[in-house]
């Protein structure tokens, strides 16, 4: 329905190097694309896994004067009390599950796909999984926020992934998006979902990026929930 109407070309793609028995499904930040995380996990790959990094459609976004840039959501601004684009977020998040559906038609169950994000990637990422009937095997949220916190009280006694495993990574010198807000996500996320799989980790000088350090982290993560399965 709307789940191939993005402005936007096809995802970056890294292939599984044998038959793909898992997928991780990684959106980027505002204003980037997914090549560059692409390259992230083609270092970091694992060998019956497929990375599938979506580009965001271009559109014009509040928060930099109305200059149009790859964006999953209009952002109004980025304090805990800005007006948030529930429409577009939502939106957004149909097609990152119409995407899912498609890996899924592609044979990987999704409770063999992560979802995950960086910035405004990892704000989709945790919304979607709240709020899918897709049983999902993790989420990976990396320098994020929870968008549309306050509608989650009563959805999440229904979602079908109350008990899947999130890592939540953040940078303690981040100046975009305040370490505070990681932190105050996690623990709203405790709330939502099983408290006891919920891990966050934070990292000395880390801005607003990704470091090596963290890579490491998100490689064991995947690898713990989408173990090898036999193919015969």
């Amino acid at each position: 329905m709307c789940g191939n109407n993005m402005s936007a070309p096809l995802p970056a793609i890294v292939p599984a190097a044998r038959r793909a028995t898992a997928a991780v499904i990684f959106l980027h930040g505002l204003g980037d694309t997914g090549h560059g995380w692409a390259e992230a996990f083609a270092g970091i790959r694992i060998p019956h896994v497929k990375y599938i990094c979506p580009h965001a459609p271009t559109m014009p976004v509040s928060l930099n004067m109305r200059m149009s840039m790859p964006s999953w959501f209009d952002i109004h601004g980025l304090s805990p009390d800005a007006e948030e684009d529930e429409g577009g977020i939502k939106r957004a998040s149909e097609n990152i599950k119409a995407l899912i559906d498609q890996e899924v038609k592609n044979g990987i169950p999704s409770d063999r796909i992560i979802l995950g994000g960086f910035s405004q990637g990892g704000a989709l990422s945790l919304y979607t999984a709240l709020t899918t009937q897709q049983k999902l095997a993790g989420v990976v949220a990396l320098s994020c926020w929870l968008p549309l916190r306050n509608s989650f009280p009563q959805a999440s006694a229904i979602n079908v992934n109350k008990d899947i495993a999130l890592l939540q990574c953040h940078g303690d010198c981040d100046p975009l998006v305040p370490f505070m807000f990681g932190h105050q996500t996690a623990e709203k996320m405790k709330t939502l979902i099983n408290p006891a799989n919920v891990t966050f980790k934070s990292y000395r000088g880390l801005p607003h990026s990704a470091c090596p350090e963290e890579m490491v982290d998100v490689k064991r993560f995947i690898e713990k929930q989408l173990p090898p399965i036999s193919t015969e």
